[in-house]
C-alpha cells in the first residue's frame, strides 16, 4: 500500500484533475504510435501477437485480481527516483529514435518502458518493482519475432544448415549440400510458427519472462545465464529438427513424411526447452512476497508540475525523422525497347509510406513484353533507396490481392541473377495457380532475391544504392520459358544502367 509522506491538503477531486492532466500530456507525446499499434494489433498479418498479448493481458489480470496490487490515483506521484528516471529517460531516447531512426519497434518499446515508469509514481516501490516481468511481457508482444526473423534469421539458418551438413558428411552422406538444406527446410517448414526457427527464441523469451514472474523469480545474473541456457536448447531443438527432417525427406526421399512431422518436432522440441527453462528457474531462490505495508514515500508538491511540464516540453519538441521526396515518373527508369510501359500513380497512403521509409523513388506501372512466341503482360514496381527500410517482403504485398501463396522458390536467370519465383492460387485453399509473381533486389555490384542479405548490405560503411523489382503477372509464367528469362534481363540491364548513371 502506497502512503504519501507529503500529501498536503489537497483533496482527492483535486489529485484526480492533476494526475488527468499529466496522463493527458502524457498521451499526447505519444499519440504518433497509435497508428503502428492499431496496424499490429488488429490485422491478421500479426495474429500471432495478438493471441499472446490476449494471454498476457489475462495473465496480468488474474495476478491483480489475486493481490490486489492496484495503483493509487487519487494521491500525487511520489518521488520514486528509479520510475522516474525510466519514465523520464524512456521518453528522451523516444524522441531521440523518432528523429533519427524511425523504427516502429523500438518506438513502441520504449513507450511501454517508459509507460511503467510513470505508473510507478502511483506505485508501491516494491510492488513496482515485482511486476517489471509484466511489463516486459507486454513489450514483448511487439512483433520481435518478426525483427529476428529478419536481421539474424539468415545468418542462424545457415548456420544451421553447415551444422546439420558437417554432420551428415560425418556420417557419411556427403551429397547434401548448405543451399540443399535451406531450400528443403524452407519448402516443408510453416514460417508463422513460434515453434519453428528463429521465432522460438523470441516465443520462448516470453515464455521465460512469464514464467519468472508466475514462480517469482529475479530478474538478476542467475537469470541471465537461465536465459542464455534457454536460447541455447532451443537453438539445439532447432538444429535436431532439421537434421531429421533433411535425412527423413531428402536423403530417405520421403517428402511427405518430413512435412508430416515438422509440426510435432517443433512443439516436442520447444515444449521440452520450456520444460527444462523451469526447472532451471526453480534453482533459484524466490522473491519474497510483498507484504501489506506502508511505504511511505515523499510526494513534494513541485513534483505533479515540474513532470507536466517536462512532458509538456517533450511533447513540444517531438519531430519525427523528415521526409523525403518521393519521385514516381517511370520514364525515368529508361525502360528497355520492346517493354510496353502505362504508369500506375501509386495512393496517397501508398507514397506516405514509401517515404517516410526512406524511399527515394518509386515506379510503378502495367507492361507488355512482346516476346519471340509470347506476349508477357503484368504490372511491376521500382523502389530505390539507400535504406532497406524503404524495401520489404513482397511475397506480403502480392498476397493482399487476394491470393495465397502456393509455391516460393529460387530460380537462377543467369549465374549471378537469382530471382525469387512465387505462385499465387486461391485464397479458399491450394489448388491450380492463378497467378505467379517475381521479386528480386539489386544494386549496382549484386543481386539477390533473399530480403535478409539486402538488410545485412546496409551493415557496410559505405551504403550501396538498391532497387526493389517486384513483378505480378496477369498469369502464370514457366521461370524457364525463353520470353520470361529475357524479360527478366532485359529489365535487370535497365536498372543496372540506371544504378551506374548510363
Amino acid at each position: 500500500m502506497l502512503v504519501c509522506s507529503d500529501r498536503r491538503s489537497l483533496s482527492r477531486p483535486v489529485c484526480l484533475l492533476v494526475n488527468g492532466v499529466i496522463l493527458g500530456l502524457w498521451l499526447w507525446l505519444y499519440w504518433p504510435l497509435l497508428d503502428y499499434l492499431a496496424v499490429i494489433f488488429t490485422r491478421d498479418d500479426f495474429r500471432t501477437n495478438q493471441v499472446m498479448l490476449l494471454g498476457v493481458v489475462v495473465l496480468i489480470v488474474v495476478r491483480l485480481r489475486k493481490e490486489f496490487a492496484r495503483p493509487r490515483l487519487d494521491v500525487l506521484p511520489q518521488l520514486h527516483l528509479p520510475a522516474l528516471a525510466l519514465a523520464l529517460g524512456g521518453s528522451a531516447l523516444y524522441l531521440l529514435v523518432e528523429r533519427f531512426l524511425d523504427i516502429n519497434t523500438v518506438s513502441a518499446s520504449l513507450f511501454g518502458l517508459a509507460s511503467y515508469g510513470l505508473l510507478g509514481l502511483w506505485a508501491a516501490p516494491r510492488r513496482w518493482r515485482q511486476g517489471l516481468p509484466a511489463a516486459l511481457l507486454l513489450v514483448g508482444t511487439l512483433p520481435f519475432g518478426e525483427h529476428m526473423q529478419t536481421f539474424i534469421g539468415y545468418p542462424m539458418r545457415v548456420l544451421t544448415a553447415a551444422i546439420v551438413r558437417d554432420g551428415l558428411a560425418g556420417a557419411g552422406v556427403a551429397s547434401v549440400g548448405v543451399d540443399t538444406i535451406l531450400v528443403f527446410e524452407n519448402g516443408v517448414s510453416h514460417v508463422d510458427l513460434p515453434c519453428s526457427g528463429v521465432k522460438s527464441l523470441w516465443a520462448g523469451a516470453l515464455f521465460l519472462v512469464a514464467a519468472t514472474w508466475i514462480e517469482r523469480r529475479r530478474l538478476d545474473f542467475r537469470w541471465i545465464l537461465t536465459l542464455a541456457g534457454f536460447g541455447g536448447l532451443l537453438f539445439v531443438s532447432n538444429l535436431l529438427r532439421v537434421a531429421v527432417l533433411t535425412v527423413v525427406g531428402e536423403v530417405a526421399g520421403w517428402r511427405l513424411l518430413a512435412e508430416m512431422l515438422h509440426v510435432p518436432l517443433g512443439v516436442l522440441g520447444f515444449a521440452g526447452a520450456c520444460a527444462a527453462a523451469v526447472a532451471l528457474l526453480r534453482l533459484q531462490p524466490p522473491v519474497e512476497r510483498a507484504e501489506q505495508v506502508q511505504a511511505v514515500l515523499g510526494c513534494p508538491a513541485w513534483l505533479a508540475p515540474v513532470l507536466a511540464a517536462a512532458i509538456l516540453v517533450m511533447a513540444v519538441l517531438y519531430t519525427p525523422r523528415p521526409q523525403t521526396v518521393l519521385a514516381q515518373s517511370a520514364e525515368g527508369w529508361h525502360l528497355p525497347p520492346g517493354l510496353a510501359a502505362e504508369p500506375l500513380p501509386l495512393q496517397p497512403e501508398e507514397v506516405e509510406w514509401l517515404t517516410r521509409d526512406g524511399a527515394e523513388s518509386a515506379s510503378r506501372f502495367r507492361f507488355e513484353w512482346r516476346g519471340d512466341d509470347e506476349t508477357v503482360t503484368g504490372s511491376a514496381i521500382l523502389i530505390a533507396s539507400t535504406t532497406w527500410r524503404a524495401h520489404h517482403n513482397p511475397e506480403r504485398c502480392l498476397m493482399l490481392y487476394g491470393l495465397s501463396l502456393d509455391d516460393s522458390h529460387t530460380h537462377l536467370v543467369r549465374s549471378d541473377f537469382p530471382v525469387r519465383y512465387i505462385s499465387l492460387g486461391a485464397n479458399q485453399g491450394h489448388g491450380r495457380s492463378l497467378r505467379s509473381g517475381t521479386y528480386w533486389f539489386q544494386s549496382a555490384k549484386r543481386t539477390t532475391d533473399d530480403y535478409a542479405t539486402r538488410i545485412w548490405a546496409d551493415a557496410a560503411l559505405d551504403r550501396d544504392r538498391w532497387v526493389l523489382v517486384s513483378i505480378l503477372f496477369d498469369s502464370v509464367y514457366d521461370p524457364h520459358d525463353a520470353d520470361v528469362q529475357a524479360f527478366y534481363a532485359a529489365l535487370h540491364d535497365a536498372v543496372s544502367a540506371n544504378l551506374k548513371g548510363q
